[in-house]
């Protein structure tokens, strides 16, 4: 059967257009096919990690809902692609891959441990994909693919340290998980303290020297999931018993349970030695004997304590949404808010912006935004901007923890700026004081 030559143009022409329509997306290019925008949530869901990386999922289903209630970005509805990194540091790099070259996301959100970031990495640069990662790490690390909205040493560790200086304190007991964020962290305050006159023998933990016998850094490390703090405990006891002394927690996970109540099984108080802690926060607190924990510390970009309009809003937000919502496996009752939580939650609103400023999803456009035009959001812990190395500058608040789970703020920095290489700095001012010797 023939058909008239317009009619073949016709069918040609379409044959054409369903060709491009089923060609596969390039690499980097975003799926929009559906009529809505993908978007990856990686956290690990269960394992280890688990009991602060779940919280995270919540708060990032949270904001999609309210944006696409609020009628989306550039119009679309965003579409969450959730799955879990099971605190396994190879499965991470083997989700990120799913997300960008099968789901085709326009970004991610996730990750919460250092090595999990670092895992992912490469596939993320490889892909040229965009990374929002949202819990405080150790720095001496900038990719054009992750944006930090995470705080910084200088946003967390080196303010707590110069609290508890202030306070009189003269000895720092370092203490952690056994992977590159204690360590990186605790190599920074180990020169950190020498810059500020704490000697050597006043930091404890254990030393590490090289093979010359000079002393490069401290800290006693345990791996993720450890329980038994028995032989740690009873170190930091013996540490502490000449009096001003202090512990600097770098744990991070479920370990952190075994650990505060072993602390609490000793005896040992606030007012012995206090604790403060970079990886535990009111999300964690509520698996924790909180009455025991009174007038331990914690140095965070956000408390859900902080007396704002913009927080009381948000945590109203929240409520109610945890109410009506249906997503599958959102636990509803006793919830609480933290730091990692809030800066999930600005992620997506700065990568919003940056979108529509941008307009469009393409990652180079989004990329550019977010570099070059300090895109800024004021959300529930102030305001945070994104800076052109990728970090953000955003207040820093100083908090002792009360008995219902939440902290009493001490003390606050507003506005402070990230600086993620701090440790040239601090090789050159140690080098200078020897030399001035």
């Amino acid at each position: 059967m023939k058909f008239p030559r317009n009619t073949r143009a016709a069918l040609a022409g379409a044959f054409t257009l369903s060709l491009a329509c089923a060609a596969p997306l390039k690499a980097n290019e975003v799926d929009l096919s559906s009529g809505k925008v993908k978007v990856g949530i990686l956290h690990s869901l269960s394992g280890t990690m688990a009991i602060s990386e779940t919280s995270l999922r919540d708060m990032l289903l949270f904001a999609f809902d309210e944006i696409n209630k609020n009628g989306g970005v550039l119009g679309k509805q965003i579409e969450p692609v959730v799955v879990d990194g099971a605190s396994n540091w190879p499965l991470f790099a083997e989700k990120a891959k799913q997300l960008l070259q099968q789901d085709k996301v326009a970004v991610v959100f996730g990750c919460w441990t250092s090595v999990s970031r670092k895992s992912v990495l490469p596939v993320f640069e490889q892909d040229d994909g965009m990374l929002f990662y949202p819990v405080q790490y150790e720095g001496e690390e900038l990719s054009k693919n992750i944006f930090y909205t995470a705080e910084a040493v200088n946003q967390q560790a080196t303010p707590a340290v110069d609290y508890l200086l202030a306070q009189g304190k003269k000895k720092f007991y370092l203490v952690g998980s056994d992977y590159v964020y204690p360590q990186t962290t605790n190599l920074i305050l180990f020169k950190y303290l020498q810059t500020k006159g704490v000697p050597v023998e006043n930091i404890g933990g254990g030393l590490r020297k090289d093979s010359s016998g000079k002393v490069i850094s401290a800290g006693k490390y345990v791996p993720f999931g450890h329980t038994d703090f028995q032989q740690i405990v009873s170190e930091i006891k013996q540490f502490a018993a000449g009096g001003d002394a202090c512990v600097i927690n770098t744990i991070n996970g479920d370990s952190n349970v075994p650990f505060f109540k072993e602390i609490a099984s000793a005896g040992l108080s606030p007012a012995d030695c206090p604790i403060v802690s970079f990886s535990l926060a009111e999300d964690e607190l509520r698996s924790l004997p909180t009455k025991d924990l009174v007038g331990e510390l914690g140095c965070w970009t956000y408390f859900m304590s902080l007396k704002t309009p913009e927080n009381k809003d948000f945590l109203e937000r929240w409520t109610a949404w945890l109410k009506g919502e249906s997503h599958a496996g959102v636990v509803k009752e006793k919830r609480a808010v933290d730091s990692p939580m809030v800066l999930s939650y600005d992620g997506v609103y700065l990568w919003k912006k940056a979108v529509e400023k941008a307009g469009a999803f393409d990652v180079d456009k989004v990329r550019g935004v977010l570099e070059n035009d300090a895109i800024s959001f004021d959300g529930p812990g102030g305001k945070i901007t994104m800076q052109t190395n990728h970090h953000a500058t955003k207040n820093v608040y100083m908090g002792e923890t009360t008995a219902n789970g939440q902290f009493k703020i001490l003390s606050t920095f507003n506005q402070v700026k990230a600086e993620p290489f701090l440790l040239k700095g601090l090789d050159d001012e140690l080098e200078k004081k020897t030399a001035e010797k």
